[in-house]
């Protein structure tokens, strides 16, 4: 192992609700995001968070300054990823998108399906940008833990996170392995 300092990481999050938008109601998607990433990750974080209305053009505005602008390595979505009309978080994410990465979103639903048969609805999609991975979680908080910590029967989706951001050429993410155990090769660990 390295005995070098933590690498620094800096990580957008991006809440995508109307309602907390306009302070109609308190955002609870990025204090949850915050809490487990400080909790899953070792290495300091630099946070990059935003709350904006269910609008596709601002979405993606918000997603390609996160990345080109602030040069995040991770940004994390909450919200607008159902069926309704408002919902256009997956369509604004794709179209800033240089490759898709479908298994996270294949994994968030079957984790979500294991509590609601709803999950099926759940349209979260996660694409590279340039070396920045961009995830869509689902908006409430509590599916927000479960599906990156995952279930004792099926992982949750941070595992992969860490060596995705390395061979992306992001900085070399450590996790907490009391909250989840990221997974690499032999070959690619430090």
């Amino acid at each position: 192992m390295n005995d070098a300092p933590f690498d620094r990481v800096k990580i957008g999050l991006l809440s995508v609700s109307d309602r907390a938008s306009a302070g109609v109601y308190e955002d609870k998607g990025i204090p949850a995001l915050k809490d487990w990433l400080s909790r899953a990750l070792k290495n300091p974080i630099e946070w990059d968070a935003r709350v904006i209305p269910d609008e596709q053009d601002g979405i993606a505005h918000a997603l390609r300054e996160l990345v080109d602008v602030a040069h995040c390595h991770l940004v994390l979505t909450t919200g607008g990823t159902g069926p309704a009309p408002r919902d256009v978080t997956p369509e604004a994410t794709l179209a800033v998108a240089d490759k898709p990465m479908p298994g996270f979103g294949e994994q968030m639903r079957q984790i979500s399906l294991r509590f609601v048969p709803t999950a099926i609805l759940s349209r979260q999609v996660a694409v590279i940008r340039k070396s920045t991975l961009i995830i869509n979680l689902p908006g409430q908080p509590k599916s927000i833990a479960e599906t990156l910590s995952g279930l004792p029967e099926v992982p949750g989706i941070f595992a992969a996170v860490p060596y995705c951001v390395d061979l992306i050429g992001g900085p070399y993410l450590e996790t907490d392995e009391s909250v989840c155990k990221a997974f690499r090769p032999k070959s690619a660990k430090r």
